[in-house]
């Protein structure tokens, strides 16, 4: 390898990787659209042409076979008329138009096979077209939803990186750690006092109330009602018959006869 040449490597090298560094992909795909849709203009302006050709060419058909025609009468005529002499240069007038039709008709003939291949051409590249169109907006289409999903997963990685994820999750296990600590405090609390000694207190309480009750109802002359109410229920309890108010009178009068008899 010559150095010329691998100075041209080197400059190629160079340049064209600062080229495609600076190249926008999303900026070249909207370019090349662009110039898609302006080539369709240009080439309808080509088959116009082509078409406008054609069409001048089958006039020019159309103009030699009416002089071919009017010459072939007029050679005739001179011949009813017997002016061989007229009737000779009409007809080398119509050898010479026959070989101008000739040639207009072969030039019409490539002017229609050229009209067909441009209109070939152009439903090719309008389908190219198309295609080519339709795969630079889905790139695009891509390429922004790349770019969404990028934002999206900066924004995440920030999240992540500024700690606030690890600050969350760190101030959560604090709570339940202090939580947990509370409710074992609780139950070892609980467990600690003595439910035996707080009944036997909440007995003894129950008893100092009724005792305190007991006492008003005597001051207010209510002790005996509530003594012989008490005394039938034990009784009622017990399967013991209660005598009844006369007969539990009776003691006490045998015993005052007795004093008195005594006395």
């Amino acid at each position: 390898m010559s150095v010329w040449s691998r100075f041209k490597r080197f400059i190629n090298s160079l340049f064209g990787g600062a080229l495609s560094a600076m190249e926008d992909p999303r900026m070249i795909l909207e370019q090349n659209i662009r110039e898609l849709n302006d080539q369709v203009p240009e080439m309808n302006e080509n088959i116009a042409t082509v078409k406008a050709n054609m069409i001048m060419l089958q006039k020019e058909v159309d103009k030699s076979e009416d002089r071919v025609e009017q010459l072939s009468n007029r050679i005739r005529t001179a011949i009813q008329s017997d002016r061989d002499d007229i009737a000779k240069k009409y007809a080398m007038r119509l050898e010479d138009e026959k070989e101008s039709l000739e040639r207009t008709q072969e030039q019409l003939k490539h002017a229609e096979r050229a009209y067909e291949k441009a209109l070939q051409v152009k439903k090719a590249f309008m389908r190219e077209k198309e295609k080519k169109i339709q795969e630079a907006k889905d790139a695009l289409r891509q390429h922004e939803r790349a770019q969404w999903q990028a934002e999206i997963a900066d924004t995440m990685e920030q999240f992540e990186v500024s700690g606030l994820d690890q600050t969350h999750d760190e101030m959560v296990n604090r709570l339940n750690e202090e939580t947990a600590k509370n409710e074992a405090r609780m139950e070892l609390a609980l467990d600690s006092v003595d439910s035996e000694a707080l009944q036997i207190e909440e007995d003894a309480e129950e008893l100092r109330a009724e005792e305190v009750v007991n006492q008003f109802k005597a001051e207010m002359g209510l002790s005996g009602s509530s003594e012989e109410a008490a005394a039938e229920e034990e009784s009622a309890e017990e399967g013991l018959d209660i005598p009844e108010e006369g007969e539990r009178e009776e003691p006490s009068k045998t015993i005052g006869k007795q004093r008195t008899k005594s006395e």
